[in-house]
């Protein structure tokens, strides 16, 4: 899953197009698999994924594909809609992370398999991951609190907001968050603010419902809070200016705790960058935000049936288990359903709720908000 926004061009869609030759005719059992992800993720399924279900389903293959950004993928949607309406080869069978709602119709028009209802593995899958029955959520990653266990036991981590804050004042130095405009983990500390502010009820903010009126309605009350804990940040109120910043901080031993993403924070420990005493946490009144990525099949791919194979093979105890260790992230799948020896040692990180937060005009508000509000001495073109 990207924490990142991209900006799509209409020559990254060109560019996308021209890295990608393509035949006029699907190989059979080879399955045309497409990801816009990063790095990482293309390394995973061609290092793991791949060669495990290979070696599970003889006569089937992978032909794993990057299809650069955003914009690359979605002229890959586009051309298999179109292929649909004319009943030729999409020269496509599945998206590792796709919108089932992208392009628009798409869904109407039946471009995507139900997999709900083509999975035998589908009841495995984490309830609180469940957005549709066209898209398999397989992994996942949310923000939580990492701190340092030589500093802080784990019998005294706060686990709720209130008890959050408490401890900031309690331990002035000793916190710090980066700026929301810069990084996923203090942007979504900032958003759990703003639920914490409005009942802790995420149902509040819909990308249908902004306006500057109630964006200003629901935001200020957070401002206040995060104002309230200003002067107990790291450096008597400093940001940092990104996820990696707050996590060096951290292995720097220079705070106790920061918010972190769960798959940085999990690969940060496996490589050293934090030290294996780094402790992870959720919030347990309400979570921090976090997402999963879903991939889809194609109902009109020329390999449809081995791609729903996969779908269902990528929920195996093996693989989800592989997406905790390799990738450090969470599985789609609910806990229960990974490697026992990891469910006891990341118990402390299962989320009971994950909580999202919309896009669009929000973010802007959220931001612009925040520097002027809370940080107005922060440049934040630095």
């Amino acid at each position: 899953m990207k924490r990142r926004a991209f900006l799509i061009s209409a020559g990254g869609v060109a560019a996308g197009m021209v890295l990608l030759p393509r035949m006029s005719f699907a190989a059979e059992g080879k399955i045309d698999w497409y990801t816009s992800s990063d790095t990482n993720i293309l390394d995973f399924w061609t290092n793991v994924v791949a060669p495990k279900f290979e070696a599970a389903n003889p006569g089937l293959s992978i032909n794993l594909i990057d299809a650069g950004d955003g914009a690359g993928q979605d002229a890959i949607a586009d051309r298999a809609l179109a292929a649909l309406q004319t009943k030729t080869d999409p020269q496509a069978d599945y998206f590792e992370t796709a919108d089932p709602m992208s392009p628009k119709g798409a869904m109407e028009a039946g471009l995507y398999v139900n997999l709900k209802d083509s999975l035998s593995n589908w009841s495995k899958v984490n309830p609180l991951a469940v957005e549709t029955d066209f898209a398999v959520p397989y992994r996942g990653s949310q923000v939580l609190l990492a701190y340092d266990t030589t500093k802080l036991p784990a019998a005294d981590v706060p686990k709720t907001w209130a008890d959050l804050v408490t401890w900031i004042k309690a331990n002035p130095g000793q916190f710090i968050y980066n700026r929301p405009d810069k990084g996923g983990s203090g942007g979504n500390f900032v958003r759990r603010a703003i639920h914490e502010a409005n009942g802790r009820d995420p149902s509040l903010f819909t990308l249908d419902n902004f306006t500057p009126e109630y964006a200003e309605k629901t935001l200020a009350p957070a401002w206040e809070i995060l104002n309230d804990i200003a002067p107990s940040l790291f450096d008597n109120g400093a940001y940092t200016s990104g996820n990696t910043q707050s996590v060096q901080l951290l292995g720097q031993s220079a705070v106790t705790m920061i918010p972190a993403w769960s798959d940085q924070a999990l690969q940060g420990i496996s490589t050293g960058v934090l030290p294996e005493t780094t402790g992870l946490v959720q919030l347990t009144d309400l979570a921090f935000s976090g997402g999963f990525s879903r991939g889809v099949v194609l109902a009109n791919g020329a390999n449809k049936d081995a791609a729903i194979k996969l779908a269902d093979f990528v929920l195996t105890e093996e693989i989800q288990s592989a997406i905790i260790v390799e990738l450090g992230g969470f599985p789609g799948v609910s806990w229960d359903n990974v490697a026992e020896d990891l469910r006891n040692k990341y118990k402390d990180i299962v989320p009971s709720t994950i909580p999202t937060f919309p896009g669009g005009d929000w973010g802007a508000a959220i931001s612009d908000g925040w520097y002027r509000s809370v940080a107005p001495n922060v440049d934040r073109n630095s």
